[in-house]
């Protein structure tokens, strides 16, 4: 943004972060809704460092509080977008999404979210993490705030009509809590969605190859600030930073065909469904000192981007998840083909109105 620096939440870079000349161009839609006097920019927001992590937790600038569920992780990385939302501090919020990081966030601030299409929303001007993965998207508190979003970062963008909502939603059984798999099943059948049982083969070497790509391009996008000024980046992310120059051509190689293969295997689904229904993640989030349990309940995020189709994540009620501060939703994720960020808005709008009745 012109006139104030971009830190990416790093010591590393904010030594010499100095403020941008222009503004990154997915901030025109922004820009033009500023002069005609229909949104304000509230500000910029801290994240996890690097934009590489999913605690949200950040040891150099401070950890943006859950507001939802104060002492629980905001989730990672775009955790001050999601915090800022759920606190109302803004009622939207963009974040970048690599590996799930407008979504997960979302999920655990019980917000919703929206990752785009890659390719969709312009890249310049943002610094990247792993350009082949790497999407801007919306935050909000609903379906509604995701859609004025997308007008923002689109001029134009509509939400499709409900003869272009998709109804048969192809549910994909993955291994989560009871609490949460029962939720989504719940608010999919509330909605009226026809629900066809999906399954993909080898999914859990699909999970291991996206985070593959997406750790060997993260290195070699940081492999000069690791030269430079390893001694500023935080423990963990600079360990996942060092792991990732680890891997080896044949890896990558082995990680490309397998993602090939997932991409194969959604083309046939896509001929059968509108769109996939899976958990955000497979758990609620964690309290801040157990944030290492992220990695186990991280779900099906990172593979979507491998795939380079929209995603949205979306708070939906879950029974038996009590906590101090009150009972936490799950948070249900609606995949849909490349560009169909339309529909997959048209489909949320549903669901919510649905579990919200």
């Amino acid at each position: 943004m012109a006139g104030l620096p971009t830190t990416a939440g790093s010591l590393a870079i904010a030594d010499t972060a100095k403020p941008a000349v222009a503004d990154a161009p997915c901030l025109a839609g922004l820009r033009a809704a500023e002069r005609r006097h229909e949104a304000w920019f509230a500000g910029k927001t801290n994240l996890h460092e690097l934009a590489y992590g999913i605690t949200g937790i950040n040891g150099a600038f401070g950890t943006p509080v859950n507001p939802s569920y104060p002492g629980r992780v905001p989730g990672g990385s775009s955790s001050g977008s999601a915090a800022a939302v759920a606190s109302g501090e803004a009622d939207i919020a963009y974040g970048t999404d690599t590996g799930g990081s407008v979504r997960i966030p979302a999920a655990c601030c019980g917000i919703a979210g929206l990752k785009t299409t890659w390719g969709r929303i312009s890249l310049d001007g943002v610094r990247p993490l792993a350009p082949t993965l790497d999407t801007v998207g919306p935050m909000a508190r609903d379906v509604a705030g995701l859609a004025a979003g997308m007008a923002l970062l689109e001029p134009g963008f509509t939400v499709a009509p409900p003869e272009e909502t998709p109804r048969i939603v192809g549910r994909l059984a993955i291994d989560a809590d009871p609490a949460i798999t029962r939720a989504v099943d719940d608010a999919l059948r509330a909605a009226g969605f026809r629900v066809e049982p999906v399954a993909v083969e080898r999914l859990d070497a699909i999970i291991a190859a996206s985070l593959t790509l997406l750790e060997a391009e993260a290195w070699e996008t940081n492999r000069e600030l690791v030269r430079l000024a390893s001694g500023r980046i935080g423990d963990d992310v600079l360990r996942r930073l060092r792991g990732g120059a680890a891997i080896t051509a044949q890896a990558i190689g082995a990680a490309r065909v397998e993602a090939a293969r997932w991409k194969t295997a959604l083309d046939d689904l896509w001929g059968r469904v509108g769109l996939i229904a899976v958990p955000t993640m497979l758990g609620f989030p964690p309290l801040l000192e157990d944030a290492a349990g992220m990695f186990r309940i991280r779900g099906l995020t990172s593979p979507v981007n491998v795939a380079g189709v929209p995603a949205l994540a979306l708070p939906v009620p879950a029974r038996g998840s009590d906590s101090a501060h009150g009972p936490i939703p799950a948070s249900i994720q609606l995949i849909g083909p490349a560009g169909s960020e339309d529909r997959l808005l048209a489909a949320g709008a549903i669901l919510e109105q649905a579990v919200r009745a």
